[in-house]
């Protein structure tokens, strides 16, 4: 009697053990479910969705405990930029870990940097603040460095997205700053250009649209850029710069075209 009962809690006991480790089991699968469809799963697929685009086709983004990790190749770097601003402003997206490489192809620095200078030149032609912008250029590597002085946010942004958009720029380091708003600057901005662009030996430059003598005012204080012919119209911008009324001071940067003097 007590041997079959014996057998019956045996039995009973093997059958508990059973359905706890099937238990265990079917726990684990429904772990890894929970894992498979949890926040990092829904932010891929939204980090995906954002890059549906064929200019992302090369993308790939990968994501752990809510950092999204981009890899894969591009065509210029806006796209790069691109990619991280549309993977950044995803729903619960912690941080972007940009591994994006600039494919494009690879030019020579000073051949990049020229054709770069060019095309700043001309920026923003037509707008009437060409004049006010003195951005300089630096690259290495494929790596552009912007700085100087705009005129406002909107020329800064002109410049670095046509930096960002050039074929063979790898990479852009922003140190541009904008002139601070100010009306009294404003006017000073404008009767300069009036005095310099108007004198009869500069009015030759006032043809170009480019205007190569650039006009930086910040707080009263007007620094004078770019390149002129020869140093006698370096000397003329000086004295019909200084006889702007309100100028607190005037830095002539003026470079002479091949570096040469008239005097």
């Amino acid at each position: 009697m007590n041997v079959g009962i014996s057998k019956r809690v045996l039995s009973a006991g093997v059958l508990g053990l059973v359905m706890a480790f099937g238990g265990i089991r079917v726990a684990k699968a429904q772990t890894g479910a929970d894992i498979a469809s949890g926040p990092d799963a829904q932010i891929q697929a939204d980090v995906s969705k954002a890059l549906d685009n064929k200019k992302f086709r090369d993308v790939k983004a990968n994501v752990q405990n809510g950092v999204v990790t981009l890899t894969g190749s591009v065509a210029v770097f806006s796209d790069k930029e691109d990619a991280d601003k549309k993977a950044h402003h995803r729903k619960n997206v912690k941080g972007i870990q940009n591994m994006i490489e600039v494919a494009g192809p690879v030019v020579e620095d000073a051949q990049l940097r020229n054709k770069l200078g060019e095309k700043l030149a001309y920026d923003r032609v037509g707008y009437g603040t060409t004049a006010f912008n003195a951005l300089t250029i630096a690259v290495q590597n494929g790596v552009v460095t912007l700085g100087g002085t705009a005129y406002g946010p909107t020329d800064k942004d002109s410049a670095l997205s046509l930096v960002a958009n050039y074929p063979g720029v790898k990479d852009v380091v922003d140190n541009i700053e904008v002139a601070p708003t100010s009306p009294m600057d404003d006017r000073i901005r404008l009767s300069e250009a009036r005095a310099i662009y108007g004198a009869p030996q500069l009015n030759k430059y006032a043809i170009d649209p480019a205007k190569p003598i650039r006009i930086t005012v910040v707080n009263g204080n007007v620094t004078l850029s770019g390149v002129v012919d020869n140093q006698m119209d370096k000397d003329v911008a000086n004295i019909r710069a200084n006889q702007v009324p309100s100028v607190f001071k005037v830095v002539n940067n003026l470079q002479v075209a091949g570096g040469g003097s008239d005097r």
